[in-house]
């Protein structure tokens, strides 16, 4: 909704529609982030136990991993192997953090198979979610957050409501017996899962559209044209990011080709 309302950088799309690449100054500082997001998501879904002696806390450091490895692969071979026939960093990148939004929701209630399997299926879900986002929808999103935590948020949510096993979860939220889903007996966890997601997606849509708007009505959402040509770095905080580098033409990447 921010995505949209905020329209797209300048220069983003042509006027046929098509879409220009934009690409970040510094990929391996970008590697680097990601690689300290996986560090810390660990400490993430790991210490949602709240208890260091509830062992389950292995199963899910191990689901984590796995998801993370499953679907930074995926995203290399499909964007390798099928889209356009090179490896592309930046959706490695993306493709991890896509397996580790997606196991989140599940981490503690599947096994390891189905932790690869979810990862796996995230891996391709981001980039086929990030291309549909930009070149169907036209909505720029230039770090892909949109094809990351929506919509594998969403699938990680139905993941849950898939391949929970019923190995635990027995009391939680005053509900009896363990976790299971669909694959496993239980097609109410599924269906309770999709509730919650169109909730999410209705209330969250409809509170962003409001905060947005009322934002842009006070500060505005944008700065001005010569800012954003510029960056925000002079303007927002008194010093340039980039002192004595000259910034040149990035090359095209592979998901500009």
């Amino acid at each position: 909704m921010g995505a949209w309302l905020l329209g797209p950088r300048m220069g983003k799309f042509n006027k046929d529609g098509s879409a220009n690449p934009i690409v970040g100054h510094n990929i391996p500082m970008a590697i680097i982030g990601t690689f300290i997001l996986a560090f810390g998501w660990f400490g993430f879904n790991a210490g949602s136990t709240l208890a260091g002696t509830d062992l389950r806390i292995g199963v899910v450091a191990t689901n984590t991993m796995l998801a993370s490895a499953t679907g930074a692969l995926a995203a290399t071979l499909w964007m390798w192997l099928v889209r356009f026939k090179k490896p592309d960093p930046s959706m490695m990148c993306n493709g991890m953090l896509a397996g580790l939004v997606a196991i989140t929701a599940p981490c503690a209630f599947v096994n390891s198979i189905s932790a690869c399997i979810i990862g796996l299926i995230a891996g391709w879900l981001v980039v086929e979610a990030a291309l549909f986002i930009e070149r169907k929808l036209k909505v720029d999103d230039p770090v892909g957050a949109i094809a990351v935590h929506g919509a594998n948020g969403a699938w990680g949510c139905l993941a849950l409501g898939l391949f929970a096993d019923g190995t635990y979860g027995d009391g939680w939220n005053n509900v009896s017996g363990t976790v299971k889903g669909l694959f496993y007996g239980d097609p109410s966890q599924f269906l309770a899962q999709c509730i919650g997601i169109t909730a999410n997606f209705v209330y969250i849509g409809l509170i962003s559209l409001i905060v947005f708007k009322v934002i842009d009505l006070l500060v505005g959402n944008r700065v001005d044209g010569e800012a954003e040509v510029e960056g925000l770095d002079v303007p927002e905080m008194g010093v340039t990011g980039y002192s004595g580098v000259q910034l040149d033409k990035a090359s095209e990447t592979p998901m500009s080709r």
